[in-house]
Protein backbone atom coordinates (compact mmCIF):
# COMPACT_ATOMS: atom_id res chain seq x y z
CA UNK A 1 0.00 0.00 0.00
CA UNK A 2 1.31 3.43 -0.96
CA UNK A 3 2.29 5.40 2.17
CA UNK A 4 2.75 8.68 0.31
CA UNK A 5 -0.55 9.10 -1.54
CA UNK A 6 -4.07 7.75 -1.88
CA UNK A 7 -7.79 8.49 -1.88
CA UNK A 8 -10.11 8.29 1.10
CA UNK A 9 -13.91 8.53 1.29
CA UNK A 10 -16.07 9.50 4.25
CA UNK A 11 -19.88 9.51 3.93
CA UNK A 12 -22.53 11.98 4.97
CA UNK A 13 -25.39 10.71 7.11
CA UNK A 14 -29.06 10.93 7.87
CA UNK A 15 -30.25 10.33 11.39
CA UNK A 16 -33.16 7.93 11.38
CA UNK A 17 -34.12 9.17 14.86
CA UNK A 18 -32.34 10.89 17.75
CA UNK A 19 -31.97 14.59 16.98
CA UNK A 20 -30.24 16.97 19.43
CA UNK A 21 -29.66 14.10 21.85
CA UNK A 22 -25.93 13.66 21.27
CA UNK A 23 -24.76 16.71 23.21
CA UNK A 24 -27.17 15.67 25.97
CA UNK A 25 -25.23 12.36 26.23
CA UNK A 26 -28.21 10.39 24.95
CA UNK A 27 -28.87 7.98 22.09
CA UNK A 28 -28.71 8.38 18.31
CA UNK A 29 -29.54 6.13 15.36
CA UNK A 30 -27.88 7.35 12.13
CA UNK A 31 -27.10 5.64 8.84
CA UNK A 32 -24.35 6.50 6.38
CA UNK A 33 -25.33 7.90 2.99
CA UNK A 34 -24.07 6.60 -0.35
CA UNK A 35 -22.81 10.18 -0.76
CA UNK A 36 -19.62 11.53 0.72
CA UNK A 37 -16.41 13.53 0.46
CA UNK A 38 -13.35 12.11 -1.25
CA UNK A 39 -9.93 13.31 -0.10
CA UNK A 40 -7.03 12.74 -2.48
CA UNK A 41 -3.86 13.22 -0.45
CA UNK A 42 -0.20 13.32 -1.45
CA UNK A 43 2.64 13.94 0.97
CA UNK A 44 5.23 16.65 0.28
CA UNK A 45 8.82 17.02 1.45
CA UNK A 46 8.87 20.83 1.66
CA UNK A 47 6.48 21.34 4.62
CA UNK A 48 3.84 23.04 2.48
CA UNK A 49 0.16 22.35 3.13
CA UNK A 50 -2.04 22.96 0.10
CA UNK A 51 -5.82 22.42 0.19
CA UNK A 52 -8.17 22.60 -2.78
CA UNK A 53 -11.83 21.78 -3.27
CA UNK A 54 -13.63 20.99 -6.49
CA UNK A 55 -16.67 22.75 -5.02
CA UNK A 56 -14.65 25.97 -4.52
CA UNK A 57 -12.20 26.01 -7.45
CA UNK A 58 -11.02 29.56 -6.85
CA UNK A 59 -10.24 29.16 -3.17
CA UNK A 60 -7.01 27.15 -3.02
CA UNK A 61 -5.23 27.63 0.32
CA UNK A 62 -1.50 27.25 0.88
CA UNK A 63 0.25 27.41 4.24
CA UNK A 64 2.47 25.17 6.40
CA UNK A 65 1.68 22.83 9.27
CA UNK A 66 3.84 25.01 11.53
CA UNK A 67 1.89 28.17 10.63
CA UNK A 68 -1.54 26.66 11.27
CA UNK A 69 -2.29 28.63 14.41
CA UNK A 70 -5.74 30.05 15.10
CA UNK A 71 -4.60 33.59 14.25
CA UNK A 72 -5.14 34.61 10.65
CA UNK A 73 -7.83 32.07 9.89
CA UNK A 74 -10.41 34.78 9.26
CA UNK A 75 -8.73 35.49 5.91
CA UNK A 76 -9.19 31.89 4.75
CA UNK A 77 -12.36 30.66 3.01
CA UNK A 78 -14.81 29.17 5.49
CA UNK A 79 -14.78 25.67 3.96
CA UNK A 80 -11.00 25.44 4.44
CA UNK A 81 -11.33 25.74 8.22
CA UNK A 82 -12.52 22.12 8.34
CA UNK A 83 -9.52 20.38 6.72
CA UNK A 84 -7.01 22.82 8.13
CA UNK A 85 -8.56 22.41 11.58
CA UNK A 86 -8.08 18.66 11.31
CA UNK A 87 -4.41 19.13 10.38
CA UNK A 88 -3.93 21.62 13.21
CA UNK A 89 -5.50 19.21 15.70
CA UNK A 90 -3.19 16.39 14.63
CA UNK A 91 -0.21 18.71 15.17
CA UNK A 92 -1.52 19.96 18.51
CA UNK A 93 -1.81 16.37 19.72
CA UNK A 94 1.84 15.73 18.96
CA UNK A 95 1.70 14.00 15.58
CA UNK A 96 4.44 15.07 13.20
CA UNK A 97 2.95 16.49 10.02
CA UNK A 98 5.05 16.93 6.90
CA UNK A 99 3.81 18.81 3.90
CA UNK A 100 0.72 17.55 2.10
CA UNK A 101 -1.56 18.28 -0.84
CA UNK A 102 -5.27 17.70 -0.22
CA UNK A 103 -7.76 17.69 -3.08
CA UNK A 104 -11.36 17.43 -1.96
CA UNK A 105 -14.50 16.55 -3.86
CA UNK A 106 -17.93 16.05 -2.33
CA UNK A 107 -21.30 14.69 -3.39
CA UNK A 108 -23.18 15.47 -0.15
CA UNK A 109 -25.42 18.53 -0.66
CA UNK A 110 -23.96 21.41 1.35
CA UNK A 111 -26.25 22.94 3.97
CA UNK A 112 -28.82 20.16 3.63
CA UNK A 113 -28.45 18.80 7.16
CA UNK A 114 -26.76 15.67 5.81
CA UNK A 115 -23.42 16.22 7.53
CA UNK A 116 -21.26 17.29 4.62
CA UNK A 117 -18.93 18.99 7.12
CA UNK A 118 -18.28 15.81 9.12
CA UNK A 119 -17.73 13.90 5.88
CA UNK A 120 -15.13 16.49 4.90
CA UNK A 121 -13.37 16.44 8.27
CA UNK A 122 -13.39 12.65 8.56
CA UNK A 123 -12.08 12.07 5.04
CA UNK A 124 -9.10 14.32 5.79
CA UNK A 125 -8.60 12.79 9.23
CA UNK A 126 -8.37 9.20 7.98
CA UNK A 127 -6.00 10.29 5.20
CA UNK A 128 -3.70 11.95 7.75
CA UNK A 129 -3.93 8.92 10.02
CA UNK A 130 -2.89 6.51 7.28
CA UNK A 131 -0.11 8.73 5.96
CA UNK A 132 1.36 10.11 9.19
CA UNK A 133 -0.12 8.54 12.34
CA UNK A 134 -1.25 4.92 11.85
CA UNK A 135 -1.58 4.32 15.60
CA UNK A 136 -4.44 6.82 15.94
CA UNK A 137 -7.65 4.98 16.86
CA UNK A 138 -11.10 5.41 15.39
CA UNK A 139 -12.27 6.99 18.64
CA UNK A 140 -9.46 9.54 18.36
CA UNK A 141 -10.38 10.27 14.74
CA UNK A 142 -13.94 11.02 15.82
CA UNK A 143 -12.67 13.33 18.55
CA UNK A 144 -10.20 15.07 16.25
CA UNK A 145 -12.86 15.70 13.61
CA UNK A 146 -15.33 16.94 16.20
CA UNK A 147 -12.73 19.19 17.86
CA UNK A 148 -11.77 20.67 14.50
CA UNK A 149 -15.38 21.68 13.92
CA UNK A 150 -15.85 22.96 17.48
CA UNK A 151 -12.62 24.94 17.80
CA UNK A 152 -11.56 25.93 14.29
CA UNK A 153 -14.98 26.39 12.69
CA UNK A 154 -16.90 27.53 15.74
CA UNK A 155 -19.83 25.08 15.68
CA UNK A 156 -20.36 23.36 19.07
CA UNK A 157 -21.56 20.04 17.62
CA UNK A 158 -21.75 16.77 19.48
CA UNK A 159 -20.23 13.55 18.14
CA UNK A 160 -23.22 12.24 16.17
CA UNK A 161 -22.05 13.27 12.71
CA UNK A 162 -18.42 12.19 13.05
CA UNK A 163 -19.40 8.90 14.72
CA UNK A 164 -21.84 8.11 11.93
CA UNK A 165 -19.29 8.89 9.23
CA UNK A 166 -16.68 6.65 10.87
CA UNK A 167 -18.67 3.79 12.39
CA UNK A 168 -21.68 3.09 10.18
CA UNK A 169 -21.77 -0.10 8.11
CA UNK A 170 -23.60 -1.06 4.95
CA UNK A 171 -27.16 -2.29 5.49
CA UNK A 172 -27.36 -1.10 9.10
CA UNK A 173 -28.26 1.84 11.27
CA UNK A 174 -25.83 2.69 14.07
CA UNK A 175 -27.25 2.58 17.60
CA UNK A 176 -24.82 4.74 19.57
CA UNK A 177 -24.87 5.48 23.28
CA UNK A 178 -23.06 8.81 23.24
CA UNK A 179 -22.21 8.74 26.94
CA UNK A 180 -20.50 5.37 27.01
CA UNK A 181 -19.35 5.29 23.40
CA UNK A 182 -20.83 1.81 23.06
CA UNK A 183 -22.51 1.09 19.76
CA UNK A 184 -24.32 -1.68 17.95
CA UNK A 185 -25.10 -2.23 14.28
CA UNK A 186 -28.85 -2.71 13.78
CA UNK A 187 -30.03 -4.33 10.50
CA UNK A 188 -32.12 -1.98 8.37
CA UNK A 189 -33.03 -3.91 5.24
CA UNK A 190 -35.40 -1.71 3.26
CA UNK A 191 -35.37 -3.88 0.12
CA UNK A 192 -36.57 -6.92 2.01
CA UNK A 193 -39.75 -5.12 3.04
CA UNK A 194 -40.33 -3.25 -0.22
CA UNK A 195 -39.54 0.11 1.34
CA UNK A 196 -37.64 3.25 0.37
CA UNK A 197 -36.17 5.96 2.54
CA UNK A 198 -36.57 9.21 0.63
CA UNK A 199 -34.56 12.33 1.34
CA UNK A 200 -36.00 15.72 0.42
CA UNK A 201 -33.33 18.42 0.38
CA UNK A 202 -35.59 21.44 0.76
CA UNK A 203 -33.00 23.85 -0.58
CA UNK A 204 -33.32 25.91 2.60
CA UNK A 205 -29.76 25.80 3.97
CA UNK A 206 -29.38 25.33 7.69
CA UNK A 207 -26.87 27.53 9.49
CA UNK A 208 -25.41 26.24 12.74
CA UNK A 209 -22.96 29.07 13.31
CA UNK A 210 -25.64 31.76 13.66
CA UNK A 211 -26.25 31.19 17.37
CA UNK A 212 -29.48 29.20 17.44
CA UNK A 213 -27.73 25.83 17.74
CA UNK A 214 -25.57 27.16 20.57
CA UNK A 215 -28.66 28.59 22.24
CA UNK A 216 -30.36 25.19 22.20
CA UNK A 217 -27.32 23.60 23.81
CA UNK A 218 -27.28 26.25 26.52
CA UNK A 219 -31.01 25.80 27.15
CA UNK A 220 -30.56 22.04 27.52
CA UNK A 221 -27.70 22.56 29.97
CA UNK A 222 -29.80 25.03 31.97
CA UNK A 223 -32.75 22.63 32.07
CA UNK A 224 -30.53 19.79 33.27
CA UNK A 225 -29.06 21.99 36.00
CA UNK A 226 -32.50 22.98 37.24
CA UNK A 227 -33.56 19.34 37.30
CA UNK A 228 -30.45 18.45 39.29
CA UNK A 229 -28.92 16.08 36.73
CA UNK A 230 -25.64 16.26 34.78
CA UNK A 231 -27.39 15.91 31.40
CA UNK A 232 -30.96 15.55 30.20
CA UNK A 233 -30.19 11.93 29.35
CA UNK A 234 -30.35 11.32 33.11
CA UNK A 235 -34.03 12.26 33.31
CA UNK A 236 -35.76 8.87 33.38
CA UNK A 237 -39.38 9.98 33.69
CA UNK A 238 -40.76 12.55 31.21
CA UNK A 239 -43.09 13.76 33.96
CA UNK A 240 -40.04 15.20 35.76
CA UNK A 241 -39.73 17.79 33.01
CA UNK A 242 -43.02 19.38 34.04
CA UNK A 243 -41.32 20.62 37.21
CA UNK A 244 -39.42 23.20 35.16
CA UNK A 245 -40.94 26.65 35.71
CA UNK A 246 -39.55 28.21 32.54
CA UNK A 247 -41.79 27.12 29.63
CA UNK A 248 -38.93 27.33 27.12
CA UNK A 249 -36.65 25.09 29.18
CA UNK A 250 -39.59 22.75 29.77
CA UNK A 251 -40.16 22.36 26.04
CA UNK A 252 -36.47 21.84 25.28
CA UNK A 253 -36.13 19.19 27.97
CA UNK A 254 -39.34 17.45 26.92
CA UNK A 255 -38.01 17.04 23.40
CA UNK A 256 -34.70 15.54 24.50
CA UNK A 257 -36.23 13.14 27.03
CA UNK A 258 -38.93 11.91 24.65
CA UNK A 259 -36.50 11.73 21.74
CA UNK A 260 -34.21 9.41 23.67
CA UNK A 261 -37.25 7.25 24.35
CA UNK A 262 -38.13 7.25 20.65
CA UNK A 263 -34.64 6.04 19.74
CA UNK A 264 -34.94 3.15 22.18
CA UNK A 265 -38.39 2.23 20.82
CA UNK A 266 -37.16 2.17 17.22
CA UNK A 267 -34.13 0.08 18.17
CA UNK A 268 -36.34 -2.36 20.06
CA UNK A 269 -38.60 -2.79 17.02
CA UNK A 270 -35.78 -3.21 14.51
CA UNK A 271 -33.77 -5.60 16.67
CA UNK A 272 -36.88 -7.75 17.03
CA UNK A 273 -37.07 -8.03 13.24
CA UNK A 274 -40.27 -6.02 12.95
CA UNK A 275 -41.47 -4.63 9.65
CA UNK A 276 -39.89 -1.14 9.58
CA UNK A 277 -43.28 0.32 8.68
CA UNK A 278 -44.12 0.21 12.40
CA UNK A 279 -41.51 2.88 13.16
CA UNK A 280 -43.15 5.39 10.81
CA UNK A 281 -45.37 7.04 13.44
CA UNK A 282 -42.38 7.32 15.77
CA UNK A 283 -40.48 9.26 13.11
CA UNK A 284 -43.42 11.62 12.60
CA UNK A 285 -43.78 12.12 16.35
CA UNK A 286 -40.09 13.05 16.43
CA UNK A 287 -40.72 15.76 13.88
CA UNK A 288 -43.62 17.19 15.86
CA UNK A 289 -41.36 17.36 18.91
CA UNK A 290 -38.60 19.13 16.96
CA UNK A 291 -41.17 21.55 15.56
CA UNK A 292 -43.14 22.34 18.70
CA UNK A 293 -40.85 21.67 21.67
CA UNK A 294 -37.37 22.26 20.27
CA UNK A 295 -38.50 24.85 17.71
CA UNK A 296 -35.87 24.07 15.08
CA UNK A 297 -38.10 23.32 12.11
CA UNK A 298 -38.97 25.63 9.21
CA UNK A 299 -41.99 26.07 6.88
CA UNK A 300 -40.46 24.06 4.02
CA UNK A 301 -39.57 21.21 6.38
CA UNK A 302 -43.08 21.12 7.86
CA UNK A 303 -44.64 21.18 4.40
CA UNK A 304 -42.51 18.25 3.26
CA UNK A 305 -43.35 16.17 6.34
CA UNK A 306 -47.08 16.88 6.32
CA UNK A 307 -47.41 16.30 2.58
CA UNK A 308 -45.38 13.08 2.57
CA UNK A 309 -47.48 11.57 5.35
CA UNK A 310 -50.73 12.70 3.71
CA UNK A 311 -49.55 11.05 0.46
CA UNK A 312 -49.07 7.70 2.20
CA UNK A 313 -45.58 7.76 3.70
CA UNK A 314 -45.43 5.67 6.87
CA UNK A 315 -43.54 8.43 8.64
CA UNK A 316 -41.45 11.51 7.98
CA UNK A 317 -39.27 13.94 9.91
CA UNK A 318 -36.72 16.68 9.52
CA UNK A 319 -33.10 15.64 9.98
CA UNK A 320 -30.01 17.48 11.13
CA UNK A 321 -29.60 20.50 13.35
CA UNK A 322 -32.64 22.25 11.93
CA UNK A 323 -33.58 25.74 10.75
CA UNK A 324 -33.60 24.36 7.21
CA UNK A 325 -32.06 21.35 5.51
CA UNK A 326 -33.68 18.02 4.70
CA UNK A 327 -36.58 15.70 5.49
CA UNK A 328 -36.67 11.90 5.36
CA UNK A 329 -39.79 9.90 4.52
CA UNK A 330 -40.26 6.15 4.92
CA UNK A 331 -42.53 4.91 2.14
CA UNK A 332 -43.53 1.82 0.22
CA UNK A 333 -41.42 1.43 -2.90
CA UNK A 334 -44.45 1.50 -5.18
CA UNK A 335 -45.68 4.69 -3.52
CA UNK A 336 -42.37 6.58 -3.62
CA UNK A 337 -43.21 8.38 -6.86
CA UNK A 338 -46.59 9.52 -5.51
CA UNK A 339 -45.00 10.84 -2.32
CA UNK A 340 -42.27 12.61 -4.29
CA UNK A 341 -44.68 14.20 -6.74
CA UNK A 342 -46.99 15.30 -3.92
CA UNK A 343 -44.17 17.04 -2.06
CA UNK A 344 -42.98 18.74 -5.25
CA UNK A 345 -46.50 20.01 -5.95
CA UNK A 346 -46.91 21.26 -2.38
CA UNK A 347 -43.62 23.14 -2.66
CA UNK A 348 -44.72 24.75 -5.90
CA UNK A 349 -48.09 25.68 -4.40
CA UNK A 350 -46.38 27.30 -1.41
CA UNK A 351 -43.79 29.20 -3.45
CA UNK A 352 -40.82 27.07 -2.35
CA UNK A 353 -38.10 26.01 -4.76
CA UNK A 354 -38.43 22.41 -5.93
CA UNK A 355 -36.69 20.04 -3.50
CA UNK A 356 -33.87 17.76 -4.58
CA UNK A 357 -35.12 14.23 -3.90
CA UNK A 358 -33.24 10.95 -3.75
CA UNK A 359 -33.56 7.52 -2.19
CA UNK A 360 -30.92 6.18 0.21
CA UNK A 361 -29.86 2.84 1.63
CA UNK A 362 -27.38 2.44 4.51
CA UNK A 363 -23.82 2.69 3.18
CA UNK A 364 -20.36 1.91 4.57
CA UNK A 365 -18.45 4.26 6.85
CA UNK A 366 -15.19 6.05 6.10
CA UNK A 367 -12.52 4.03 4.33
CA UNK A 368 -9.54 4.16 2.00
CA UNK A 369 -10.46 3.59 -1.62
CA UNK A 370 -8.76 0.72 -3.47
CA UNK A 371 -5.74 1.64 -5.54
CA UNK A 372 -7.49 0.68 -8.77
CA UNK A 373 -10.02 3.46 -8.16
CA UNK A 374 -7.32 6.07 -7.70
Amino acid sequence: MDTTAGRWLAPGRVNLIGEHTDYNEGYVLPLALPLGVTCTATTRADGTVRVRSRQAPGDSVETTAVDLGVAGWSEMPAWAHYPLGVIREFVRRGHEMHGIDLDLDGTVPIGAGLSSSAALSCSVAIALRDLFAPSVTTAEIIDIARTAENVYVGVPTGVLDQSASMLCTEGHVLFLDVRSGEYRQIPFDLDRFGLELLVFDTGSPHHLVDGEYSRRRAECAAAAAELGVPFLRDVRDPAQVEALADPVLRRRARHVVTEDARVLRVVEQLRAGADPRVIGPILTAGHASLRDDFEVSAPALDTAVETAVAAGAHGARMVGGGFGGSVIALTDRENARTVTDSVRKAFADNGFDAPCTFSVTPAAGAHRLPAENA
